[in-house]
């Protein structure tokens, strides 16, 4: 067995060796971790501000769609959801706020602000969910602007199970702006095929008006 001086000695070997990677590799690990929590408290931080700047949004596109708006609450929403893309651009806050930026704009009758708003939100590589939200939102716009044709082809690219019903019922009401009856009848048809029975009223009432005009 070796001595306790042997040991020392090897001891110190080893450190004379080993010790200053072994303090680099603590100090990586150290640096590593504290990084790793500075970059979640910032995320944190950044997710509480954005939340704070959507909340004031949406009270201020409350108050701008009001009948009674007025010109200074409709610019305080847009600049409120432009803070968001500016400042929050990378977070969901900033895609919905683009979203009622895009209503704002489609209500004044800017429907080319409302079409940039929309496809920045789609540029940002959405979910599923909030793609055909924007999409849908688009061809009703490329409608108002009398491109209810291209508005057709754009819905027929979505397929998100979810919303079926209201992709089906929006063709329809694009079918009927562009005088293609059938094509109406057959899309609102496949909407209440797929709709839970009594959920969608008005739907139900599109196709009878269609049905009364048919006969």
């Amino acid at each position: 067995m070796r001595t306790e001086e042997e040991q020392v000695e090897a001891l110190k070997s080893w450190w004379k060796e080993n010790g200053r990677s072994l303090l680099l590799g603590i100090a990586l690990a150290l640096a590593a971790v504290f990084g790793w929590k500075g970059w979640q408290n910032n995320q944190q931080v950044t997710a509480e501000n954005a939340s704070v700047v959507y909340q004031n949004l949406v009270q201020a596109v409350a108050l701008a769609s009001a009948p009674q708006s007025t010109d200074d609450q409709r610019t305080t929403a847009t600049h409120l959801a432009k803070s968001l893309k500016d400042e929050f651009g990378d977070t969901a806050y900033a895609r919905f706020g683009a979203l009622f930026s895009a209503r704002l704009y489609a209500d004044s009758g800017d429907y080319a602000a409302a079409l940039g708003e929309l496809d920045w939100v789609l540029a940002q590589a959405p979910d599923d969910v909030m793609k055909t939200v924007a999409t849908m939102r688009k061809a009703r716009v490329m409608a108002a602007m009398g491109d209810a044709d291209k508005a057709v082809l754009l819905l027929d690219g979505l397929n998100t199970a979810s919303f079926s019903v209201s992709v089906a019922e929006l063709k329809g009401d694009l079918y009927l702006q562009l005088g293609q009856v059938d094509k109406a009848r057959d899309a609102y048809q496949v909407a209440v095929a797929a709709a839970p029975q009594g959920a969608r009223p008005l739907l139900s009432l599109k196709l009878d008006n269609l049905a009364v005009k048919g006969s």
